[in-house]
């Protein structure tokens, strides 16, 4: 049976997520190994998402470091599970996203496949998100593609990611797979309890679920015209950052850092709501991945604002939320090779199905 490595490290910049697949006909998770960031290097690629001195060689020298991260993760992981590079038809990698504006017609992911090609000794599948905005796609969410493969079942079922940024993926009977970005998921709650507490994420919502939700912000960071636009729509720290949360403030009354925490979080959990209601409003469940599936006050929220609906992490479906992203990935390094198409229109507004990636050899 085929086996490949899917290398992910999200908008959230915590760590690199590395999965071990079996493809055959379906999907099976076999392993997965996890790798912190280290401070240095996520400051760095952090800075490179925005505009700043010497980019391209210091975005070329960051990628380096990222490869050397990922090339060690897989080699400590194929040591546990006792295999070698021979063992492994294809490594499909991510890449560190650093820019993501397909308005302008580009998105920018580095991580050097042809650097992890030879630090490892297996193919390298990379470079999946640029041939669908070059079909005229957003080039995101590629998730929803494996989302179908992972979860359609014949019921109306939605997939929902919540990393650095949130996203749909939705699941009808007779019907193409629909999705887009929703908004902020993680990143705007993580940057803003590093600046007031100096702690990387809120675990378990906990900082926020002690706050009150100011309305009046709410209801200003819910007028961006992202929200409004419903799809195909992708988004990114270009938009949703910081300094754009700083600006609806500064138009505000003092508020409490408390309740402004929580009410990024009511953020991510309206704009996900809302957007559910408006492109799929009979969904019978809503299966949650990434890192927001473990945050609680997240997901309880989610459940009040959607009553018709059972919200549940996909553990409830067997398949660990931390490792999907990473799987996805993987799945897409083995479309490539067997020339399946990895994007779906319905989703990005590409002209048609296109094979995603490119191929370099060991």
């Amino acid at each position: 049976m085929p086996r490949y490595l899917g290398v992910m490290s999200g908008t959230s910049l915590d760590g690199l997520d590395i999965a071990l697949i079996e493809q055959a006909g379906s999907t099976r998770l076999l392993a997965t190994h996890y790798i912190p960031m280290p401070a240095d290097l996520r400051a760095e690629l952090l800075a490179l998402c925005a505009p700043g001195p010497d980019e391209l060689a210091r975005a070329a020298l960051a990628e380096n470091r990222w490869v050397a991260l990922a090339a060690q993760g897989i080699a400590s992981l194929l040591a546990s599970e006792r295999l070698s590079s021979a063992d492994i038809r294809a490594i499909g990698s991510h890449g560190q996203t650093v820019r993501h504006e397909p308005a302008r017609g580009f998105t920018v992911q580095i991580g050097n496949p042809a650097l992890l090609a030879e630090l490892t000794g297996i193919p390298v599948v990379g470079d999946f998100r640029r041939r669908d905005v070059a079909a005229g796609g957003q080039g995101a969410p590629l998730v929803p593609a494996f989302h179908e493969a992972l979860f359609d079942d014949g019921s109306r079922r939605a997939v929902l990611n919540v990393g650095g940024f949130s996203n749909l993926s939705l699941l009808s009977p007779g019907q193409p797979v629909h999705g887009f970005d929703c908004g902020p998921g993680n990143a705007l709650m993580d940057a803003w309890i590093q600046r007031h507490r100096g702690a990387h994420f809120d675990r378990d919502g906990a900082w926020a679920g002690s706050g009150q939700c100011d309305d009046n912000l709410l209801q200003a960071l819910l007028g961006d015209s992202f929200f409004q636009n419903r799809g195909p729509k992708s988004t990114g720290r270009e938009l949703f950052n910081l300094p754009w949360l700083e600006g609806h403030l500064a138009a505000l009354p003092a508020i409490d850092a408390g309740a402004v925490q929580r009410t990024l979080l009511e953020l991510t959990a309206r704009s996900i709501a809302d957007s559910l209601r408006q492109a799929q409003p009979d969904t019978e469940e809503l299966l949650v991945c990434g890192g927001g599936a473990h945050n609680g006050t997240l997901m309880t929220r989610l459940q009040e604002l959607l009553p018709q609906t059972r919200v549940a992490s996909t553990s409830s479906k067997g398949v660990p939320p931390d490792w999907i992203e990473a799987m996805a990935f993987a799945w897409l390094a083995h479309c490539c090779l067997e020339g399946i198409a990895g994007n779906r229109p319905s989703v990005t507004g590409a002209k048609g199905l296109r094979v995603l990636g490119a191929l370099y050899p060991a």
